[in-house]
């Protein structure tokens, strides 16, 4: 893997010294500082006070700007190396029927209801965050009980996977679907036990809302980019980055780009409005596209690059359309699906592989964690490659033999311990006991392999003090323990996943994800210490301000703590 090498863009920053209670810089030379000097929007010395100010004597730098933070604890800025931010600010626009709004079905429709009454006519009516199983009906809305909520448009409600939801009949019927039908490569219109259409939709299925002009779907991966017009894009995303700031993330790695992305990524680069660091991530059907162009290393600037391309094995634990041969056990008619042919994926990941580039694969079940670790395994032994760091995204149930191969093969987890805080219960309803080791944090870590963390916003907040306590305790939000304690991590652990391995996994470590000498400084500047409160309080830590660049980008308003505007999802 070609890391991403950047460089200063000229501005001329006053020196700032920065003193708090706490500076954990995650650098070992760093250990026990209380004071930082940031110079031209870098991290120039670490220590205590004395050591800073003699610092910038010796640099002949002018005196410094000091900003005493008192008892407040500084960590590096933290790193999501996989959400999807124009989403995220998508849904903010949308009916939030998540579990704090709505527990049964009717309450969901009540609150789509209202929705449509103040649309205007023709609009969409569209909800996100449901998830059947802590529905008091247990089951997924039907297309009857949406077309309570409006006859004479669109109404989709998204499950809080992304990958599919429930659409009434009015969609269903313009988009020309019966229950002749058949499903598409990749998708699937659901039908009850007569044949007839339930209204729910997955993945591919989703075209009737995007048209086939949305993403190119095939195998390729989920078609959840609904559009809207480019000025409503771009306030979506720009109202996206203050959410990332709030929750004190300074770097996303953005885990499906398509040419929707790439565009409002670019307007808001061209007037100068990228608050944070984004690496891009597109998707497996450009891949031919981006070799025909030369994409073949990471590239781009201190706020927007390149960094690989995103493939999907199989589906989603939480849509029930991760692959599992025999079946759930929640649903044994049910098996979920791989998108991709083996032998098809091998020569993919090999293409990719060979020609120097990081590939990231969204995989669930242990048959298709198989498919994507065979693949680089062979593409390994084809090309060696000892930094190629191909990435698994969510990687929710390995087998310890596969994890053992991953750590040989030099593969980057990246999970979200926040899906098993927030639908936990759901994974061990649908494929039982196994599911009590969804993200097996501990045993990678005694494996070797890095442990990085990430949100997969909107599926859940881009708060990455919640996802460290999850990741610590194994505690989810009804207060179950999921799995044995051999499964949790330490908080030093955590914390490192969610900044320094973060930028590991998008290959840029060089510049972020610690606050050593010469990186960037990028830094959120907390309430308390993550390392020493309880651990089932991490979560209550506030994020005071967020700095990008050695400039502050966040404060949170006294007596607030930059709150979440979206009720957490469950892309599992």
């Amino acid at each position: 893997m070609r890391k991403l090498k950047t460089f200063d863009d000229g501005a001329d920053f006053q020196p700032l010294l920065v003193t708090a209670g706490t500076i954990h810089t995650l650098d070992p030379s760093g250990k026990g500082a209380t004071a930082m000097l940031v110079a031209a929007g870098r991290v120039a010395a670490v220590g205590t006070e004395a050591e800073c100010r003699q610092a910038a004597a010796g640099l002949g730098l002018r005196e410094p700007e000091h900003r005493d933070l008192g008892d407040a604890v500084v960590v590096p800025g933290f790193v999501d190396p996989h959400a999807h931010p124009l989403m995220y600010g998508q849904m903010k626009t949308w009916v939030d029927c998540g579990p704090d709004q709505a527990g049964s079905i009717p309450e969901i429709v009540a609150l789509l209801r209202a929705a449509a009454e103040t649309a205007p006519a023709g609009q969409p009516v569209r909800g996100y965050g449901y998830e059947h199983r802590n529905l008091a009906e247990g089951r997924h809305p039907t297309r009857q009980e949406l077309d309570q909520v409006a006859a004479d448009r669109e109404v989709y409600l998204m499950n809080a996977s992304g990958h599919g939801g429930v659409v009434n009949s009015y969609t269903l019927e313009r988009g020309g679907i019966t229950r002749d039908t058949p499903n598409p490569a990749g998708g699937e219109f659901f039908r009850d036990s007569d044949g007839e259409l339930t209204g729910e939709l997955s993945d591919a299925a989703c075209n009737i809302l995007t048209g086939l002009g949305g993403v190119k779907v095939g195998h390729h991966g989920p078609n959840f980019h609904l559009a809207d017009a480019p000025d409503e894009h771009l306030r979506q995303l720009a109202a996206a980055q203050q959410d990332f700031l709030a929750g004190g993330v300074t770097t996303v790695g953005d885990a499906q780009v398509s040419r929707r992305e790439f565009d409002m990524y670019l307007r808001l680069a061209e007037a100068d409005q990228l608050k944070i660091r984004y690496s891009m991530y597109f998707l497996s059907h450009l891949l031919e596209e981006g070799l025909e162009i030369g994409m073949t290393g990471a590239f781009g600037n201190a706020h927007l690059s390149f960094a690989g391309f995103k493939f999907y094995a199989d589906g989603t634990l939480g849509g029930w359309t991760a692959y599992f041969p025999d079946g759930y056990v929640g649903d044994p008619c049910r098996t979920g699906q791989l998108y991709h042919d083996p032998a098809d994926y091998a020569a993919l990941i090999l293409k990719a592989h060979a020609a120097g580039l990081q590939t990231a694969t969204h995989a669930q079940s242990p048959t298709a964690l198989e498919m994507v670790i065979s693949a680089i395994e062979a593409a390994q032994a084809a090309h060696p490659d000892s930094d190629a760091r191909h990435r698994i995204e969510h990687c929710g149930l390995p087998t310890p033999e596969q994890i053992r191969r991953m750590a040989d093969a030099g593969i980057f987890p990246v999970n979200q311990p926040q899906h098993y805080y927030n639908w936990g219960e759901g994974v061990t309803a649908a494929v039982g006991t196994p599911g009590e080791r969804f993200n097996p944090l501990g045993e990678f870590i005694n494996a070797g392999v890095p442990v990085t963390l990430s949100s997969d916003a909107p599926v859940a907040e881009p708060r990455p003090l919640e996802a460290i306590q999850a990741a610590v305790t194994r505690v989810t939000r009804r207060g179950h323990k999921l799995g044995p304690d051999t499964l949790k991590i330490t908080a030093e652990q955590a914390l490192e996943g969610h900044t320094l391995n973060g930028a590991r996994a998008l290959g840029r470590e060089d510049d972020l994800g610690s606050l050593s000498v010469g990186k960037r400084a990028d830094f959120a500047v907390l309430s308390a210490d993550p390392l020493a409160v309880a651990p089932e309080s991490i979560a209550q830590i506030q994020v005071l301000q967020t700095w990008v660049g050695g400039k502050p980008a966040f404060e949170a308003e006294p007596g607030r703590t930059g709150e979440p505007a979206l009720a957490g999802g469950g892309h599992v």
